[in-house]
């Protein structure tokens, strides 16, 4: 069996599953060849290609085909159907079925004016929430696993414990949430986005899917990321192009999250909603940063989860009261510089899954991340500049050997390098006058700049970033 045809071939889901199948052959994998084989309503796919017309007046068949993704027959059949109508009418047609040009009456522009006013989604058709629930099921992330090896391949670039990448790669294939935490800086974050490079095959996204007559976005090429094969069966099997072969995605929400932003957006000027951030990172990994630093307060945000945590699935509402459930199928994973006990109590700590800190590095990995710092920047790193850092910088200033602090003061000491014209070279002054100005503080005992002055808060700890 060719890679490319595995790619298509959903992860096998165990005998207990209740995704049904449509003759054997899944939404995702064979074109419509009827509206009926939609799934969507005719009105709906009637507005979507009027307001396509209604964009230039007059459309061709290809047109159309590249804005709603479907076929030429389906498309031939919702337009007949607009014809008769009067809402549309044939305009050219060519020697070939596809030379067809169609062109909005005058009854018809108005009317798509109105979808427009309704509504302004212009893209590809949606799919049903039962073919958006069924591809979520058949490539659940509950069904993927790893192994050391696997997890030694995709990160073998990090200079990271082994240990730490043992913990993750045990936590994704437990199925639990995984729970970082440790001082700020330790390379919490990085991390976790590089664990979704971990996350084996590929799925299935809808551009939009439609739900009570409403159409929901869903697909964001800001965290889909199409998955490129154009050779062997890839090519040649007959997709419906209103799904995207995508990469498992990774979506991370910081400080800025709230309770809104988990539920469905609706913009009351283009008419349509926006997928909250789990449910575009449905298959994937969900990362959760900064926990406990969110405008809202911890136990709001992890009630909101208790559900979705719990029972695997989360409902939502749609402007017209209309509740309905998709499934919620991430691997959570959430960062936080604050003490797990200090967040939360032990019944929400248990849904946490997995604890795992990430801290200070031991001597040599730090000099390490150094040393990978310098050659990427282009700067000469003598050893003898890494000794000053790590034996005299850091312990005059208390500062542990933090993961993210060697790139950050050779990014200052290069960008000093540009401006000045000096040679590549890593010194101790510009080494110094670097962590002065990233800490705002003086480390280097001893040393006359900055001058003396009475400071207030002179040896107060930094603040958390």
């Amino acid at each position: 069996m060719s890679p490319a045809h595995r790619i298509l071939t959903p992860v096998a889901a165990p005998a207990h599953a209740d995704a049904p199948e449509r003759g054997g052959i899944h939404a995702w994998h064979a074109a419509p060849k009827t509206v009926a084989d939609t799934g969507i309503d005719t009105s709906i796919l009637v507005a979507l290609a009027m307001k396509a017309a209604y964009l230039h007046r007059n459309v061709t068949l290809t047109q159309l085909a590249e804005t709603l993704r479907l076929p030429a027959a389906v498309l031939n059949e919702i337009a007949a159907l607009a014809v008769r109508e009067r809402m549309m009418e044939v305009a050219h047609r060519g020697a070939n079925d596809l030379d067809v040009r169609f062109r909005l009456t005058d009854g018809g522009y108005a009317r798509a004016a109105e979808f427009v006013a309704r509504c302004s989604y212009v893209g590809p058709a949606p799919v049903t929430l039962q073919a958006y629930v069924e591809a979520v099921q058949q490539h659940s992330i509950k069904h993927t696993s790893v192994s050391k090896a696997d997890v030694t391949a995709a990160l073998r670039d990090l200079t990271i414990p082994p240990s730490l990448l043992d913990e993750a790669g045990v936590a994704l294939n437990a199925g639990r949430a995984l729970m970082m935490y440790g001082p700020a800086g330790s390379g919490k974050t990085y991390l976790a986005q590089r664990l979704g490079s971990l996350l084996p095959g590929a799925v299935p996204v809808p551009h939009a899917i439609a739900v009570a007559g409403e159409i929901i976005q869903v697909f964001d090429p800001m965290v889909h990321v199409p998955f490129e094969a154009s050779e062997g069966q890839m090519a040649r099997r007959p997709l419906d192009r209103r799904w995207t072969i995508c990469h498992r995605p990774a979506v991370l929400s910081g400080g800025e999250l709230t309770l809104s932003m988990l539920d469905l957006r609706y913009d009351p000027a283009s008419g349509f909603y926006q997928a909250p951030p789990h449910m575009k990172a449905n298959n994937g990994i969900y990362i959760v940063d900064d926990l406990g630093r969110q405008i809202v307060g911890v136990t709001e945000l992890l009630n909101r989860w208790i559900v979705p945590l719990d029972r695997g699935v989360d409902m939502f509402t749609l402007q017209t009261g209309v509740r309905f459930t998709v499934p919620f199928d991430v691997w959570p994973v959430f960062s936080t510089n604050l003490e797990p006990g200090q967040l939360c109590d032990d019944a929400f700590l248990r849904r946490l899954g997995c604890k795992l800190f990430v801290g200070p590095l031991n001597t040599e990995d730090y000099r390490e991340v150094y040393a990978r710092a310098g050659h990427d920047l282009g700067l000469h790193t003598p050893p003898a500049v890494a000794d000053y850092l790590v034996e005299s910088l850091h312990p005059a200033g208390g500062m542990p050997l933090l993961a993210c602090i060697p790139r950050d003061l050779l990014l200052l000491v290069a960008s000093k390098v540009h401006y000045h014209g000096d040679p590549p070279v890593v010194t101790e002054e510009a080494l110094r006058q670097a962590w002065h100005s990233y800490f705002g503080s003086y480390a280097d005992a001893g040393a006359e700049y900055p001058p003396t002055v009475a400071m207030g808060w002179k040896g107060k700890p930094l603040a958390a970033t």
